[in-house]
């Protein structure tokens, strides 16, 4: 049994958001026990904190979006995946936009961060969500599926008719892969499809220094790619960070196939609406949060 965890200290960032190309400050503060994931727009005036929860996913286009009306946070994913890979249960996150910052595409400047202000044990047992039986959907191309595990793994595949990407593969194991070899893929996409995610609204802050883009040969960043199965890897980075939006730590085994934001919040989703596919061990008697007033419900 494990015990939950926040930051040591607050850290302060700031970045531009890759939809909006808006500067925006971040800054991640410690939280106590139970205290979960949630963001607050620090440029609205009494905005209501916002829970990093898969109830509160409004939009899963490009990002993934929290919150409603104008207080909303969105490409939470990457932050997401930071704090999943160094087991941080508790924050409270203050944005300064309507976007987490971009930075490099990946989750590699979080883990700086995070690095840099320490992780530290706090008093209270850490819930886990244990998968009970399959669950699985498909999308369009996209299919994925979860079953039961004494841990959390994910096993990605990707499939495109390109010369730098055809068929990848991935699996990751919490605790036994290197997390930092996750958190450095970054988001990438095909140059065909800019000009379209533009006519959108999307993409405003969009540049080679924030994404992999790949024309129809090769790849446009003069770096090229960090790693030969970078894409897959960035895959598995946001899984694990929209994954994270369960609220508590997960045992179970995903496969997914394509998958994109859309098919994370929909397992999610799927998973949680019947109380058979999973139970929640390890709690305190005082710990009570969203997810288990959810359970006791059935």
């Amino acid at each position: 049994m494990s015990l939950q965890h926040t930051m040591k200290k607050t850290v302060l960032m700031e970045g531009v958001g890759l939809h909006t190309g808006m500067p925006i400050k971040l800054e991640i503060r410690p939280a106590q026990d139970n205290f979960g994931i949630q963001f607050t727009r620090s440029d609205l005036t009494k905005a209501q904190p916002i829970r990093a929860s898969y109830e509160n996913v409004t939009n899963t286009r490009l990002a993934t979006t929290l919150g409603t009306g104008k207080n909303f946070v969105s490409t939470v994913e990457h932050l997401m995946a930071a704090l999943a890979g160094f087991g941080i249960d508790n924050a409270h996150i203050l944005v300064g936009g309507p976007e987490v910052p971009i930075f490099d595409g990946s989750s590699a400047p979080f883990v700086e961060q995070i690095k840099r202000s320490g992780v530290e044990t706090q008093q209270m047992n850490r819930p886990t969500l244990v998968i009970t039986r399959r669950v699985e959907l498909k999308i369009a191309e996209k299919w994925a599926y979860v079953e039961p595990s004494n841990q959390f793994e994910i096993h990605s595949t990707i499939e495109w008719d390109h010369p730098m990407v055809g068929f990848q593969e991935l699996s990751y194991i919490e605790g036994k892969n290197s997390f930092d070899e996750i958190a450095r893929a970054r988001t990438f996409c095909f140059a065909r499809d800019i000009e379209s995610m533009k006519t959108l609204g999307l993409i405003r802050g969009g540049s080679l220094d924030c994404a992999v883009v790949l024309s129809e040969t090769g790849c446009l960043n003069s770096d090229g790619l960090r790693y030969n199965d970078e894409l897959v890897r960035h895959k598995v980075l946001d899984a694990i960070g929209d994954f994270k939006l369960a609220g508590l730590q997960i045992a179970g085994s995903f496969r997914l196939h394509r998958s994109g934001h859309d098919v994370h919040y929909q397992l999610l989703k799927a998973i949680l609406k019947d109380r058979r596919n999973y139970e929640i061990v390890g709690a305190d008697q005082a710990t009570e949060l969203p997810l288990m007033r959810l359970a006791a419900s059935y």
